[in-house]
């Protein structure tokens, strides 16, 4: 079996830990690996099967020397992709990238494997991974679509602070403790507090008055399921849980499908597990979908309000399927086509 060269962009980070932890659970076949980072990382080391793995400093010569890379897994964030990512590119090596950066270029692919892996070219050598949020919704969307053409999306997202990186994690602890201590909570990450509370914000404000995540969910909806008749409108929500994204979701059909009929479709779909027993209280949970690599879906009901309507609950881990695990597929796609 045949073993590639791979490299960590942001290694030390939350979602670049998680690659290199995909890349061991899942098996890929590394034949050497390489950790990329800032300078102030440069020395660290990290651990990969069993052995200890030093960080290099992230330059624009990084691609053309040392052992040749095949992949590039970056999550260093958009400017160090616009930066770094055409070295790599011109060099050869697959980037796929976990920023916004290139989500939008229509000159780069924009993957969920689960959903238009045939996107992929061999010619294109810079790859988007979409949002944490809009992926996990699409893996569901997609064999819907396919079933019964999907015209309109509304989605409301209550996403876990992860999203916003370790030191977003670290606030939310301070402030419980804070709290419970009596003491005034100091948002440092967030623009409010967001122990005990849930903040309609995440990214920046927009003209149109959505946040800059909200558009993302709008425009990668289209351009991942290649329909851009597909209406989408979101409100994405800052929670006070660590890990997981949850979602809920309503979708208008041209052709009509029961609850029954969309679970019966959701149960065969690659990447997803139904978890939908009103009786037994069973449900999709935030706390479940951490650390796993399925995307959950339940609840499940007919939208009483409108002629061809469901609603749904989405529950997916967004340092996983929402980043580092989609990622390590995407690789795994390169691999399958034989592009690498």
């Amino acid at each position: 079996m045949s073993s590639y060269n791979i490299g960590v962009v942001g290694a030390t980070g939350l979602v670049g830990r998680e690659m290199l932890n995909m890349l061991d659970k899942r098996d890929f076949p590394v034949k050497n690996l390489r950790l990329l980072a800032s300078h102030r990382s440069v020395g660290k080391k990290l651990k990969f099967k069993g052995r200890e793995i030093e960080v290099e400093e992230l330059t624009k010569d990084s691609f053309s020397k040392g052992d040749k890379l095949d992949v590039a897994l970056f999550s260093a964030g958009g400017g160090t992709s616009k930066e770094f990512a055409p070295y790599a590119a011109r060099e050869g090596v697959f980037v796929i990238d976990n920023s916004s950066a290139w989500r939008m270029d229509d000159n780069c692919p924009l993957i969920v494997p689960e959903v238009n892996e045939i996107a992929l070219k061999k010619e294109k050598k810079i790859i988007a991974n979409p949002n944490c949020s809009t992926i996990q919704m699409v893996v569901v969307l997609a064999p819907l679509h396919r079933a019964a053409k999907i015209k309109r999306v509304v989605v409301s997202t209550y996403q876990a602070v992860s999203g916003a990186g370790i030191k977003a994690v670290e606030e939310l602890e301070e402030q419980v403790k804070a709290l419970s201590e009596g003491r005034k909570p100091r948002p440092m990450v967030f623009p409010h507090q967001i122990a005990y509370n849930c903040l309609p914000q995440i990214d920046v404000f927009l003209d149109n008055g959505y946040t800059k995540e909200e558009m993302k969910m709008v425009n990668e909806t289209k351009k991942i399921m290649g329909d851009d008749s597909i209406q989408v409108t979101a409100t994405c929500v800052r929670v006070p849980v660590v890990r997981a994204h949850s979602e809920a979701v309503n979708i208008e059909t041209e052709k009509k499908l029961t609850a029954e009929e969309a679970i019966s479709i959701l149960e065969k779909a690659p990447g997803i597990t139904v978890v939908d027993d009103i009786s037994k209280l069973k449900y999709p949970l935030a706390v479940n979908a951490a650390y796993k690599e399925e995307t959950f879906v339940g609840r499940l009901r007919e939208d009483e309000s409108i002629e061809n309507g469901l609603n749904m609950w989405v529950v997916s881990d967004n340092l996983l399927k929402g980043a580092a695990l989609n990622a390590v597929q995407i690789a795994e796609s390169l691999v399958k086509n034989e592009y690498i």
